[in-house]
This record gives C-alpha cells, structure tokens and sequence, in this order.
C-alpha cells in the first residue's frame, strides 16, 4: 500500500477538520490519538471513504510515512506535547519533521527546535487560526522554527491554508525558533483586544443607548459592510440575530462570564519582558479576569453606586461615533501588537516580514478584516515603519475618527459604562502623539526616594545625574537600567 504524506495526532476538533482538509486538497493522511476508539470512529465515520490511514498506536504512525515523515501534533500545549515528542522518537530518523499545530508558548518552540536539531530532527511550531471552520476550509498557518523544514511541509500547507481573493496563501515561513508561535500569540492578543472591543461597543448600545437586540444586529450588519468588514464583526451580527427554538435571543441568556486559554496573558507578560506598551490588549485581558468576578460583582452593585446610564443625545450620532470609535481602538490594537512583534523581532533575530505577517491573517483567522490589507500596504511601503499610526492611510483614519473616539469615551465616562480597552487605545494614542509626557516628574520622584538618576534635557542623552533632594542623601547614585 501507498505510504501517507503526513500523520497527525490529536483527533480534536482542530485535528480532524485539518485532516479532511489536507485530504480534500489530495494528500493522504495518517491519524492516531491516545484514545483509540477516537481513531475509529473518525476514519469510520467523517472520514469514511476517504484517503486517511487509522492507526493505533504511534509506532504503527510512523510506519505508515512517506520519508522524510511529517508528523503534526495537535494536542493541549505544555507538557502534553513534550509527552508525544518523547513517544515518537525510537520511530523516527534523521530529517523527519515534528511539527507542533498547537498554541504552544514560543519559548517552548525555540528548546523544541534545538533539542530535535540536536538528534537531527526538524521541528516546526507552527500558529493554526481559524477555528473549527476554518480548519476544515483553509486556517491562516504561521509557521517558525527549523527552516530546513519548511520546504518539506510548504506544499501541504500552502494547499490547505485560506487564500486571498488574487489567491495568495494565508501561510509563509515566519521564522526561526519560536517566531511562528509567537506570531501567532499576537495574534491571539489582537483577538481579545478586538472582541473587547466589539463588546464594549455593544454594552453602550445595550445599556447606553437602550437599543434592541434587532436593532444591534442591524448595526453590525451596516458596519461589516464598511471599514469595519471583518470576521469578528461579522459573527456579532449573527449572535445578536440568532433566536433560539423558543424565539428568545440567546446571547441574553448567556452568563456574563469570559473564559480564556493563556494566549491573551502570554502577550500581556511578553509585552512586560520587552518593555513595550500592550495596553488595549492588557486591558482586555484583565476585563475577563474582572468579568470572573461575578458574585463579588452582584454584591457589589448593590453597594457602589454611579450615574445614570441612559443617554440622553442623539442616538443615531452616538451609533456612528461608536462605529469610528472602534475602528480608531481596532487600529491602536494592531499597532501596538506590531509594536511588540518588531521589538521581539530585533531581540531574536527573527527578521519577520511584517506585510507577509499581515497577508497570513488577510484570510481564513479569527481577526481577518478589511484593513489587513491596508496594514500589507504600509509595510510593503516602508519595511521600517516605526508605528501603525504613522503610515499615512492609518493616520488619516484615526484623524477622521479622532472626534467622535473621543466623545463615546467622554460618553462612556459620565454614563459610568466601563470602557476598558477603547480608552486606554485613546490614552495610547495621545500619549504616542505627545512630544512631552510627565516622566520627567516620575523620575524625579524615582531619583528623591532611590537616587535613581535621571537625564537633562540640556545635556547629551546617556549622561546621568542625581540631585541630593534632602541635603542628607549623600553622592551616591542607584545603578541604572531599562526593562
């Protein structure tokens, strides 16, 4: 019998829509899982008829390769992963591929990478988004880590992967080490910023502005054929129009509560290590953990009071100010995220190509928009932009937008509703845009309490200088750093 041209591991909902898919696009596909019954099952029911090869047991899956094997592990990041690693290895040889689909840490995926180096093996760590639809009908791929590998996977997963509409596919080599994952944690982290958004939009409408579930899905409908086209805007259109066998709306039934798997935090705390500012991002983050909060939450409103939430303006303004406001805060997220990739960039050497990084998630991810294009365009005009916001596309859009972000936050402030992550993308943007900020101040305090130092606006950057506020302080001066 015909040898697979890959196997994978991990028959969930990921790992079964990416098989169909290789399968669809003509490859013939190996399958294991730790549960066997999952194996077939699978090849006995969806993947009836079909070229996928069952197996039950990881010895039995690689026998089952064509050389060099490709091996793709989609199961739970961590340990898991390392466990499947370490069972695959008496069945592999030299220049057989490992590649790791899952949202694992990108630091993981630069030990993965030397440690399989080290017994000549190949590994790439490789982000998947999509979700379950888009797995089965092309995920943007983003993957990193050997680059003697990616020739050997390239065809299967530039076949599988979503397209754009001139038919490019949303998947290139990121880069070495852990450039792949941690492309794809951005990502992630772009994702809670955007839905933080979307909802806080909508809790305005909702609490603000009184507004019916249809007439919110109207909206929606109206916007994602704008500027704000996008998944994201596209599937709250649907939940708010979606009725249940009853007629009722079931996003009014669902519990206040956000759940999250790690990504959103990983970018929050790489942001920290870098020194860079994650802002909208961090808040959205943390605007889960407070939505974790629900029984202290009850509790408390019946405690702490605030003003009225009801607007009294002009609805139909307010609607379109929230629409500008949001595609402003959508901007600053993704600048920020790009903010974050270019510094770790510069760090690991990675040398990512930031337009190709737009062009993965044109098509087939969870944050594929419209705009993405846009971004393309500016780093496909200068490779060395510093800053989003400084392309003069983007520029014009926030300068378009600057008025009306500035009245829903002003709005969202007198209502007393939370506005997380929309206001800090505005106190981002004006604290960017600001020649001065009050560090000057901040750093006085730092030198008064911890002879911290501090430089001079009239002297040449990289000289330091510490004042003996007291009188009782001495000469001596803290060492000076930067995180």
């Amino acid at each position: 019998m015909n040898k697979a041209d890959i196997g994978l591991i991990g028959l969930a909902v990921m790992g079964e829509n990416l098989v169909l898919n290789m399968e669809s696009h003509g490859f013939t596909v190996a399958v294991y899982n730790r549960t066997t019954s999952k194996v077939d099952d699978f090849v006995g029911g969806r993947g009836a008829g079909k070229s996928i090869v069952g197996t039950h047991s990881v010895e039995q899956l690689c026998a089952s390769l064509e050389r060099p094997r490709r091996v793709m592990i989609m199961v739970k990041a961590g340990k898991p992963v390392d466990l499947v690693i370490e069972s695959l290895l008496p069945y592999l040889d030299e220049g057989d591929i490992v590649i790791d689909g899952g949202n694992s840490q990108y630091q993981d995926s630069e030990r993965r990478t030397a440690e399989l180096a080290e017994k000549g093996l190949l590994f790439i760590g490789t982000g998947v988004s999509g979700g379950e639809e888009g797995a089965l009908l092309g995920p943007s791929i983003m993957p990193g880590g050997n680059p003697e590998a990616w020739p050997h996977v390239k065809p299967i997963f530039q076949a599988i992967a979503a397209k754009t509409d001139a038919g490019e596919p949303c998947c290139d080599w990121v880069g070495r080490g852990g450039a792949g994952h941690f492309v794809k944690m951005v990502h992630n982290g772009i994702e809670y910023g955007d839905m933080q958004m979307i909802c806080e939009v909508y809790e305005m409408m909702k609490a603000g502005l009184e507004m019916s579930n249809e007439e919110m899905h109207e909206v929606f409908a109206r916007w994602n054929d704008g500027v704000l086209d996008s998944y994201l805007v596209e599937i709250t259109r649907d939940i708010l129009g979606y009725r249940d066998e009853n007629g009722e709306a079931t996003v009014d039934f669902i519990l206040d509560t956000a759940g999250q798997k790690g990504t959103g935090k990983w970018t929050g705390i790489a942001a920290l290590d870098a020194g860079q500012p994650l802002t909208a991002i961090a808040e959205a983050v943390f605007a889960r953990c407070v939505s974790a909060l629900k029984d202290e939450r009850v509790a408390a409103s019946e405690v702490l009071d605030g003003p009225g939430t009801v607007f009294d303006g002009n609805r139909a303004a307010m609607v379109d100010d929230l629409e500008q406001a949001l595609y402003a805060s959508k901007i600053v997220s993704y600048a920020q995220g790009y903010q974050l990739m270019r510094a770790m960039s510069e760090e690991q050497d990675w040398a990512l190509d930031y337009g190709a990084v737009a062009l993965m998630w044109r098509e087939g991810c969870i944050i594929r928009s419209r705009f993405l294009g846009n971004i393309r365009d500016a780093f496909e005009n200068d490779p060395k932009l510093a800053n989003l916001m400084l392309d003069g596309f983007f520029q014009a859009a926030i300068e378009n937008a600057q008025a009306s972000w500035r009245r829903v936050v002003a709005t969202a402030v007198k209502l007393g509703i939370p506005m997380p992550a929309i206001s800090a993308a505005l106190s981002y943007f004006d604290s960017y845009r600001s020649e001065r900020l009050p560090a000057n101040l901040l750093q006085a305090q730092r030198d008064y309490f911890g002879a911290h130092t501090y430089e001079r606006i009239d002297r040449p950057r990289g000289e330091f200088f510490h004042t003996n506020w007291t009188g009782r302080g001495g000469t001596t001066a803290s060492t000076t750093y930067s995180v």
